[in-house]
């Protein structure tokens, strides 16, 4: 039975953003849905009451699964295949590590963070 996968990122965040539309573009990926969370404040609410903040991380949905931050960063990755984006390839191929995605993800928030303040928009959705 095949996944369905819905990925929940900052639509402000330009590294975000870069790898969302990567991965709708880019991924070949049939099974995938890509949302904006600050153009889906009620699913961000309602997920941040669950304990899954956005600002904190990435979210996958995987049927009735939630992943989150590091973890959801690599479970999409270990589901990209030959991808038609040399960028997408380099980026599937590092964070298919778990190790890796660990060490690397926490320097990706913290950008995030940067850009968004040197854009002057909240770091915060809700």
């Amino acid at each position: 039975m095949t996944s369905n996968y819905t990925f929940i990122y900052d639509g402000e965040c330009p590294f975000c953003n870069h790898f969302a539309e990567l991965l709708e573009i880019k991924s070949k990926l049939n099974n995938i849905k890509i949302l904006d969370g600050r153009k889906n404040l009620t699913l961000i609410k309602s997920l941040l009451d669950k304990g899954y903040d956005l600002d904190k991380g990435a979210i996958l949905l995987k049927d009735e699964e939630i992943f989150h931050g590091a973890d959801a960063i690599n479970t999409i990755c270990k589901q990209i295949n030959n991808p038609s984006s040399s960028l997408l390839l380099i980026l599937s191929r590092v964070f298919k590590s778990t190790k890796r995605t660990n060490l690397i993800f926490p320097l990706l928030v913290r950008a995030r963070r940067f850009a968004l303040i040197s854009k002057g928009i909240s770091i915060s959705l809700v």
